[in-house]
């Protein structure tokens, strides 16, 4: 296993001289022996362009970990199904700077999957501008006062959604938040919709 240290649960402040953007995924659910080869293409090429990846959670294999961090710089949490190696050096939550913006990254964060209420007292409580979750496998984009809670989605095991991962560009002390969909497996729900002609 590759892991050397464990991880401090504040990132430092990352500099930042121009427009950045930072590639946000959770939930991967790659399984050992599972590359990051087999995420969708599209997103593979975010995760090498862009100046970071966030992952919140959940990639089920240290493989996972380990070929992200061989990407680009990867600021990460564990998930509640992640092996007891990543559980052991990774954070529960964690926070960092880019652009002037206050990011949080946690996974579960709180036990409702509808209710983000508990997720906007706790982005209050780290003191963040945007608190990135995942767990829920739905990507989602809430308001909570000042605050945006963003959850990517999953690229391999959506739910009620496509394949999904969002995309933050951050300048000058503000950050655009997008949801980028893929093509891939989708969900009972939604493959049977289409079925029906209802997609």
């Amino acid at each position: 296993m590759s892991i050397l240290a464990r991880p401090r649960k504040y990132y430092p402040v990352i500099p930042q001289l121009y427009l950045m953007k930072i590639t946000v995924i959770s939930d991967t659910h790659l399984k050992p022996g599972q590359p990051v080869e087999m995420l969708p293409a599209p997103l593979l090429d975010m995760l090498a362009s862009s100046d970071m990846i966030v992952h919140a959670g959940d990639f089920v294999s240290v493989q996972c970990y380990d070929e992200l961090r061989d990407i680009n710089r990867l600021v990460c949490v564990a998930g509640n199904t992640d092996p007891a190696e990543l559980r052991h050096v990774l954070p529960q939550s964690t926070t960092f700077e880019a652009g002037g913006v206050r990011i949080g990254v946690t996974h579960q964060g709180q036990l409702s999957v509808t209710d983000l209420t508990g997720l906007g007292y706790f982005a209050r409580e780290m003191e963040v501008d945007l608190l990135i979750f995942g767990h829920i496998h739905r990507p989602q984009i809430h308001r909570s006062g000042d605050i945006t809670l963003l959850c990517p989605g999953s690229p391999t095991s959506p739910r009620q959604s496509e394949p999904s991962a969002a995309e933050l560009t951050v300048e000058d002390g503000e950050v655009e938040t997008v949801i980028v969909n893929f093509e891939g497996k989708v969900c009972d729900s939604i493959g049977f919709a289409r079925s029906l002609g209802r997609d």
